[in-house]
């Protein structure tokens, strides 16, 4: 017994070759936006805005602003803690933002191999 594929299914090497050359676009497609997305920086306060922190979209950190108000050598225990929450979320902002981008490529497809899906 012969087994029908629905419309669309199969179709033999033409058929493949299409979906190749769709993967090929997809796959290059993937490569522009990663670098556009590496070139991306990003502003990120934290602490009410008295720590701004400003990240590329390869998670490096360009720099770092500290209020002078903030800064109390009684309790550097607070800075610190600000400026963890800052680079943090700076990371966060990057991620997020890089995986919305390829999901607008990729259609949140998560396949193996395929560079730049998170």
């Amino acid at each position: 017994m012969k087994a029908k594929l629905p419309k669309g299914m199969g179709g033999g090497p033409s058929n493949m070759q299409g979906m190749i050359k769709q993967a090929q676009k997809m796959q290059e497609d993937m490569a522009t936006l990663q670098e556009d997305l590496d070139a991306r920086e990003y502003d990120v306060k934290a602490g009410g805005g008295v720590v701004s922190v400003k990240i590329n979209g390869k998670l490096e950190i360009l720099s770092i602003e500290i209020s002078p108000e903030v800064v109390d050598p009684d309790d550097t225990e607070t800075l610190a803690d600000i400026l963890t929450a800052a680079v943090n979320e700076a990371i966060k902002k990057v991620n997020t933002t890089n995986t919305e981008e390829m999901n607008k490529i990729t259609g949140s497809l998560s396949l193996p191999g395929m560079p730049g899906l998170f």
